[in-house]
């Protein structure tokens, strides 16, 4: 199985969640999928964090690729949230050729 390279070494921005993902008024549908299906909300935020960061390495890495700035990954992980329901968490990541890191992009609930 292809990992996500680095996979203990991410950069998991929280802004990616309090601006965005977890965030009613920028995005209402993925704060209510996440937490419909998870349990997660702006309150818990840490916990989606870490639960994304101790399974990262459990799943399969597809490379989509390389538009110039670094390589992209997207890592699908099932997840078990704060409410013991489990879902598909889409993730995405670039290897940011800028910095050197392995830096989380984009994340929701894969339906």
């Amino acid at each position: 199985m292809n990992t996500l390279p680095r996979a203990d070494m991410v950069i998991i921005p929280v802004e990616k969640f309090t601006k965005y993902a977890l965030n009613p008024a920028k995005d209402l549908d993925k704060s209510v999928a996440f937490e419909r299906a998870l349990g997660y909300n702006s309150g818990n935020i840490e916990k989606l964090i870490e639960n994304i960061q101790v399974n990262l390495a459990k799943f399969p890495a597809k490379h989509k690729g390389n538009k110039g700035f670094g390589d992209i990954y997207e890592v699908i992980l099932d997840l078990v949230g704060e409410n013991g329901k489990t879902a598909k968490v889409l993730t995405g990541w670039i290897d940011d050729d800028s910095t050197g890191d392995m830096r989380l992009t984009t994340v929701y609930v894969d339906k």
